[in-house]
């Protein structure tokens, strides 16, 4: 009897382990900053700044998704689909759908962007068209009904009046960013991924868009938003295990330097009995509920409570703290926007406490602030005393402290010729504007620079947002190991 139980006890052991230890996949992001392509760090500062504003402001005009990922902020992720060569496009929480260029490629008004970096895919012969009567091609098409896309692809009468439209392809979709969109045509093929153990994770059936034709838009996204054409959902319904839970640690990087970075783990099936800690003084999870956007159910909307500056407290308006029926307040955790972007009203106290600890000591440096749409900035000869910041969520006790190069950036102004080289520092929060301009939208954005050095994850099953203090690139070695 003893002997059966042992054996007994043995069997669960070995299917609990089996059946985890498959459930978790690590795939490396990768950050391809290069200083290079900008004339000096305000250049790079100012562009992407532009880039933060502009993606955070556009979700309130026209009902646009968000931009894709700009420079300072592109971590991408690699693949395959069928039998074609790997392909990198950028990770973006912020929209829902996985689309790349695909030959014969045009991509209008893109004589200025500099990261051509995605060559236009030449499509599988593995590859087939998704049916107009499929949710993937309603979703495309903003759920347009069966026979209105069946209309669309041309097909006749007598298959409309009989629902029997299973034989036509889903007809090309329009589908917006803030400064360009593009037209796709969505297919189906197996997708491959390389994980940290030498192998690959195979998802046959894969639905992403095709785009031969892009404004402004040279390179692919893969969305991992909450929409039913995004990477995370169609992980959920090919292997639950992945999709339902995903988290990345993005590891910190700095303007002003071109030096090579270990990749980012993004850890798809990452579970709280698998949460590897490298050390056991790093931080246990800090979660918050996710929030439904009606407006935007794409979104990771959570609630913010207040933000601290040293040991004041500074409380959100309620604006922050929920969405309402309309899609109005939250704040989204972004990978695709660089700098958090707070409501005006917020970010000015903030601003406020800010310049009363530092403003007494140092002298402000405006000219600073107009060259890289950061604010305040300061100029500093030694050692700066800065107060700490720290996010406080909804429905949590405890906050998420942000590390100082979170935070405040600093780095060496060569001046101009007249002016000797001093050093700065600036925050690294952004002013969104008021609670009036940002209707019908989001009251702010967690951005990805100060996400940088924690492990952010998206519980889709429990329906939370967590944060962690990690050592990024070592938990990248970590996983890779184990």
């Amino acid at each position: 009897m003893a002997t059966s139980f042992f054996m007994f006890y043995l069997l669960i052991l070995l299917l609990a382990f089996f059946s985890t230890s498959s459930s978790e996949f690590v795939l490396p992001l990768t950050h391809s900053l290069s200083k290079t392509q900008f004339a000096s760090t305000h250049h790079l500062l100012k562009s992407t700044t532009t880039r933060s504003a502009t993606r955070f402001r556009q979700r309130h005009r026209h009902q646009q998704v968000s931009l894709p990922l700009s420079p300072g902020s592109d971590y991408t992720l690699s693949f395959s689909l069928g039998h074609s060569s790997s392909v990198s496009l950028y990770l973006d929480t912020g929209s829902d759908l996985v689309w790349l260029p695909c030959h014969p490629f045009e991509c209008i008004l893109c004589e200025s962007k500099q990261e051509k970096r995605t060559p236009p895919l030449n499509i599988s012969s593995t590859a087939s068209k998704v049916s107009c009567k499929s949710p993937a091609c309603s979703a495309a098409h903003s759920s347009l009904p069966t026979s209105d896309l069946c209309a669309i692809a041309k097909c006749p009468l007598d298959s409309i009046e009989t629902s029997d439209c299973n034989s036509f392809s889903c007809p090309p979709f329009y589908y917006a960013y803030g400064d360009g969109s593009l037209v796709a045509r969505l297919y189906k093929d197996s997708l491959s991924m390389p994980v940290s153990s030498k192998k690959s994770l195979v998802l046959h059936n894969f639905t992403f868009g095709c785009a031969h034709t892009t404004l402004a838009e040279p390179v692919g996204v893969a969305g991992f938003g909450r929409g039913l054409l995004s990477f995370p959902a169609q992980l959920t319904s090919l292997s639950p295990q992945l999709g339902n839970r995903f988290s990345y640690c993005l590891v910190a990087h700095s303007f002003d330097s071109d030096r090579a970075r270990l990749p980012s783990p993004l850890i798809l099936g990452r579970y709280e009995d698998k949460e590897k800690r490298v050390n056991s003084e790093e931080a246990e999870f800090i979660y918050t509920d996710m929030l439904d956007n009606p407006k935007h159910p794409y979104f990771y909307s959570v609630g913010l409570e207040g933000i601290s500056v040293g040991k004041k407290n500074i409380p959100a308006p309620g604006f922050l703290r929920s969405v309402d029926g309309k899609g109005n307040g939250g704040m989204v955790v972004d990978s695709g926007t660089t700098f958090t972007m707070l409501l005006a009203s917020l970010y000015e106290k903030v601003v406020t406490e800010f310049d009363r600890r530092l403003g007494r000591v140092h002298e402000r440096a405006s000219q600073i602030e107009e060259k890289t749409g950061l604010s305040p900035c300061y100029y500093f000869d030694k050692v700066v005393n800065v107060p700490s910041v720290g996010l406080h969520f909804v429905g949590n006790s405890s906050s998420v402290v942000l590390p100082r190069k979170n935070y405040f950036y600093e780095f060496l102004d060569a001046g101009d010729g007249k002016q000797k080289k001093r050093n700065v520092g600036c925050l690294m929060l952004m002013n969104g504007g008021d609670e009036k301009e940002l209707s019908g939208g989001p009251g702010a954005t967690l951005g990805n620079y100060q996400q940088q050095g924690f492990e952010v994850v998206y519980d889709l099953e429990k329906g939370k947002v967590g944060f962690a203090r990690r050592q990024c690139a070592a938990l990248w070695d970590s996983l890779n190991k184990s």
